[in-house]
C-alpha cells in the first residue's frame, strides 16, 4: 500500500515524500509539479497520455493543469520513494516577478529531463531531512524550496522566453461560457454536479460543452471537478478538525469509504494518514535573502 512518509504544506504549496507501489488515476494540479525519484525501483509517469521514465538520472516536470497519472510498472517490484513538489506560481512570483509565468501552459517545455548534480544533491538533502523527521523553520524550508525550484526553473523552463506569452498560452479559459461553468463548479464543490444542467447554464449542448471545455482547459469537466474536490479535501484535512465522516459528507461522498478511496486514488495517501503526517507552515513570504540567488535575465 502506498504511503506518505511526510508532507510539508504552506503558501509555497506542498512537498510530499511518498512511498509508492500503487497507481494513481489521471489527475492534475493548479501548481507546478516536479517529481524526483529518491530511492527504490525505477518507474514511470504518464503525462498527457505519454509515458516518461523516473529514475536516478531523470525528473518529471508537469505544468499546471496538465493531466497525468502513475502506474507502478511492476506490481511485484519494490516501492519507489518519490519527492513530489507542488509549487504555487503566486509564491514563485514573490521570488521573481517573471516567475508568475509558471502558471502558464508550456512553462516546462520538456516533461522528462536529465537532472544535473546540484539539483540531485539538493533534492536528496531535502528528502533525507524529511525522512528523518527534521523540524524545519519557515525561513530554512522556504530557502531550500526556493533554491531547488530556481535550479529547476533556470535549467528547464521557458521563463525568459517571450514565446510563453503567446496567444495560445493562458492559465484560464478564454471563453466566457466555460469560465461561467468553472465558476459554478468552484462554488459547488461537493454538490452533485449534473453535467447536463451545467452545459445548459453555459448555454451549450452537452456535446459542445464537453468539446469546448476540453479545448479551453485541456481537461474534461469531470476531471476538473475531481481536482477541485481533492484540493477542498486537502484544505479540509489541514485547516479544520472535521471528522472524516463530516468532511466526506461535505464533499458529496455517500460513505466515508468512498472518500478514502477517491483521495488515495488521486494522491497516493489515505486522508487519515495525510492529516497525521502533514506539517503546516503559515508564513507566506520567501526569505528576503533569497533575492541574492534568484535567476536574472
Amino acid at each position: 500500500m502506498s504511503t506518505a512518509i511526510r508532507v510539508l504544506q504552506g503558501q509555497f504549496g506542498r512537498v510530499a515524500l511518498l512511498n509508492m507501489d500503487r497507481p494513481l488515476v489521471t489527475h492534475a494540479h493548479s501548481q507546478c509539479h516536479v517529481l524526483i525519484k529518491v530511492s527504490g525501483t525505477d518507474t514511470f509517469f504518464s503525462v498527457c497520455d505519454k509515458r516518461y521514465p523516473l529514475n536516478e538520472r531523470t525528473a518529471v516536470l508537469i505544468n499546471t493543469w496538465e493531466p497525468h497519472s502513475y502506474t507502478h510498472h511492476n506490481p511485484n517490484a519494490p516501492h519507489t520513494v518519490i519527492l513530489a513538489l507542488y509549487i504555487e506560481p503566486l509564491w514563485l512570483g514573490q521570488i521573481e516577478n517573471s516567475l508568475i509565468s509558471s502558471q502558464l501552459p508550456g512553462f516546462f517545455p520538456n516533461t522528462c529531463v536529465e537532472i544535473p548534480r546540484p539539483i540531485r544533491t539538493l533534492s536528496d538533502s531535502l528528502a533525507m531531512q524529511m525522512l528523518y523527521g527534521e523540524q524545519f523553520s519557515d525561513d530554512y524550508l522556504q530557502s531550500q524550496l526556493s533554491n531547488l525550484m530556481i535550479l529547476v526553473i533556470d535549467a528547464f523552463s521557458q521563463w525568459r522566453s517571450a514565446n510563453v506569452w503567446n496567444a495560445g498560452a493562458r492559465p484560464y479559459a478564454q471563453d466566457s461560457r466555460i469560465r461561467r461553468a468553472i465558476s459554478i463548479m468552484r462554488s459547488s464543490v461537493g454538490a452533485d454536479m449534473d453535467m447536463n444542467k451545467l452545459a445548459a447554464e453555459a448555454c451549450l449542448s452537452r456535446a459542445h460543452f464537453f468539446k469546448l471545455f476540453r479545448q479551453q482547459t485541456n481537461l474534461t469537466p469531470n476531471l476538473y471537478c475531481n481536482i477541485l474536490r481533492v484540493e477542498a479535501a486537502i484544505h479540509g484535512l489541514t485547516d479544520s478538525r472535521q471528522s472524516m465522516t463530516s468532511l466526506s459528507a461535505s464533499l458529496g461522498f455517500s460513505a466515508q469509504s468512498h472518500f478514502t478511496r477517491f483521495f488515495q486514488q488521486h494522491t497516493g495517501i489515505v486522508p487519515s494518514q495525510y492529516r497525521k503526517v502533514v506539517d503546516i507552515y503559515r508564513s507566506g513570504d520567501p526569505p528576503a535573502q533569497q533575492n541574492e540567488n534568484r535567476p536574472r535575465a
